[in-house]
């Protein structure tokens, strides 16, 4: 596959695309399904005012709803993989639309199981417990209801909240649509006059090239087009505040931040904690700019600047069949059975492999392990590709691993321990391949790529926190998003994060506008947390072997079948401390050290 040519969909070899038909054979069976969906709201609403009844009742409820979960799941995955083919392609975003009314519809529906469930006396339930065991099976269900009473609203409230959902992710979908399918770039040149497609997928790979001009021509090109549609942007950004500002207050809580982490079980000082914690070691951060600055050898380093490799001739092409290998290789020491499913998931066509026109930017991994998760990379032949890889499949994994595990109620596991998986098999990866080197040039493009990992998902990602936690502030006070705001808070924060040593071009004031992830409702700390996990967690596999690696599979096996930092513990890593983050920030300090030692010879 050329790094320059952009394919259509239809041009794309199938073996590089995922095969959906592993959920429905056709499109029409997928219609076939969702009319039969389409009466289930009739069907859920029977069970109005009888779960407290019994507990045959409530039982049969809860198996009605597993099966509808995992029929909603398939034909929403399907829809959503469908459209994010080709995101300009109307049947798809139609089929998605379908899928999404659907789900609304029943979910409206089931509205009265939260304030009936919240209802029933607790002397009720243990009564229900005793006389049917298998209710047992959804006591962790039922508890997460229950500790919520302070904001379950009354039944005709709960339908209206459902009902709205649709309406409220308009935002969201609005600006996926116009970043990945209507924002379109001009193409840049090199220092040499060849020119190079400019689009989402391959901004950063540009900006991974050795060739100074043709990053700075990416980096204007690329703001400055964003900087068309800043405006658009930013109010719909605005709007995914003012929705969550509608659902906290609907909700009763303080702010968006505390009822976006109370639904998932996270104390907010985890959040704060790791905010105060970077901006601890900050000068951490000052010390890998200043030496980027020197190993670039650049009398001013920009934001340009950030992504190439600082150890730019060790740089090699590693295409899809070899970056599978290393990854099988790096990841054997979690055993037979975990690298038999890999190799399952890399040859039955679990993966999208390559951008094509219209395709959605990024990568991510969705569904669960019925019939298997699918993943979506834009593989662009680099180290950072290979990663993505690594990075990805281990999301895959342990939704398997969960949904294999796991009843269906407890099968999702919380955003708070989604990010540990992959970034476990991401610094396993990167132990492997520093093993496997003693050439000092290699040896220091891997810490490179090593210390950019830290920088992007530790320092990076907690900036992300902090901007999301400030214009959260700024919206709940009734200030307007607008671009100026937006792009005025996120260049502080830049300056305050990176350092002096860096000039933090005005285009860069603008990348805010990018990043999908601010309508993710509180998501990005989460990067940062879990990598700090997953660093302890992989030094302990490869520290003690094989009961580390038992205790990990069972972490990956448990879902959301408890809170999650109970969930971390069972791996081993307590996240209620501030210990974690602080150890992995050392591990930062002491491979700039490394470096700074390799730069000398």
């Amino acid at each position: 596959m050329s790094e320059q040519k952009i394919l259509k969909r239809s041009e794309v070899p199938e073996e590089y695309t995922w095969n959906l038909k592993d959920m429905f054979e056709s499109d029409e069976a997928w219609l076939a399904e969702y009319e039969a969906l389409k009466t289930y709201p009739e069907i859920v609403a029977k069970y109005q005012g009888t779960l407290g009844e019994s507990a045959a009742n409530l039982l049969d409820y809860f198996k009605h709803e597993d099966e509808l979960t995992v029929r909603l799941e398939t034909l929403y995955t399907y829809a959503s993989c469908s459209g994010d083919q080709d995101m300009s392609n109307a049947k798809y975003q139609d089929f998605r639309g379908k899928a999404m009314s659907v789900v609304v519809a029943i979910e409206s529906a089931g509205a009265f199981a939260t304030p009936e469930i919240m209802a029933i006396p607790e002397e009720t339930l243990n009564s229900f417990y005793a006389e049917c065991p298998e209710l047992e099976t959804y006591r962790r269900s039922i508890y997460k209801i229950r500790r919520r009473a302070a904001h379950i609203l009354s039944k005709e409230e709960e339908s209206l909240l459902a009902a709205a959902e649709e309406m409220a992710d308009s935002a969201d979908k609005i600006g996926g649509i116009l970043r990945n399918a209507d924002l379109k770039f001009p193409n840049v040149t090199d220092s040499e006059g060849n020119e190079y497609p400019l689009t989402n997928g391959s901004f950063v790979p540009l900006e991974e090239s050795s060739d100074r001009e043709l990053r700075k021509n990416a980096f204007e090109a690329f703001y400055g087009r964003y900087g068309d549609f800043k405006n658009t942007i930013a109010m719909t950004l605005d709007g995914e505040f003012k929705k969550r500002n509608f659902f906290a207050k609907a909700r009763k809580y303080n702010s968006t931040l505390e009822a976006a982490l109370d639904r998932t079980e996270v104390p907010q000082e985890v959040y704060t904690n790791l905010i105060e914690a970077v901006h601890n070691n900050l000068d951490k951060m000052y010390k890998y700019v200043a030496l980027r600055k020197k190993m670039l050898g650049v009398d001013e380093l920009h934001m340009y600047d950030v992504y190439t490799p600082i150890v730019a001739d060790a740089a090699s092409k590693i295409g899809i069949d070899e970056a599978k290998k290393t990854v099988l290789e790096a990841l054997a020491v979690l055993g037979e059975d975990y690298t038999y499913l890999l190799k399952e998931g890399f040859e039955n066509r679990w993966i999208d492999v390559y951008e094509n026109e219209g395709k959605r930017g990024g990568a991510y991994s969705t569904g669960s392990g019925k019939p298997h998760p699918y993943v979506l990379l834009n593989h662009k032949d680099t180290l950072d590709s290979m990663f993505t890889l690594a990075h990805e499949m281990g999301h895959a994994l342990h939704s398997y691993h969960s949904t294999k595990y796991q009843p269906v109620n407890t099968a999702g596991y919380v955003i708070f321990v989604a990010e540990v998986a992959s970034t476990c098999n991401e610094v396993l990866l990167m132990r492997h391949l520093l093993g496997k080197t003693t050439d000092k040039t290699e040896r220091a493009y891997l810490i490179n790529h090593f210390l950019d990992s830290f920088k992007g998902t530790v320092y990076r990602q907690t900036m992300f926190a902090e901007f999301e936690m400030e214009i959260g502030k700024m919206s709940e006070r009734g200030e307007a998003l607008t671009a100026e705001a937006l792009s005025k808070k996120y260049h502080e924060l830049n300056k305050l994060y990176f350092g002096p040593d860096m000039v933090s071009d005005d285009g860069i004031a603008l990348e805010w506008a990018r990043i999908p992830h601010f309508f993710y409702n509180y998501y990005v700390f989460q990067y940062a947390t879990g990598f700090s996990a997953a660093v302890a967690i992989a030094n302990r596999i490869l520290e003690e072997g094989e009961e580390a690696v038992k205790d990990y599979k069972k972490f990956l096996s448990s879902g959301g079948s408890s809170d999650p930092i109970s969930l971390l513990k069972i791996a081993g890593v307590d996240m209620s401390s501030p210990a974690p983050v602080n150890s992995a920030l050392k591990l930062f300090g002491e491979l700039i050290d490394e470096m700074e030692e390799l730069n000398k010879y």
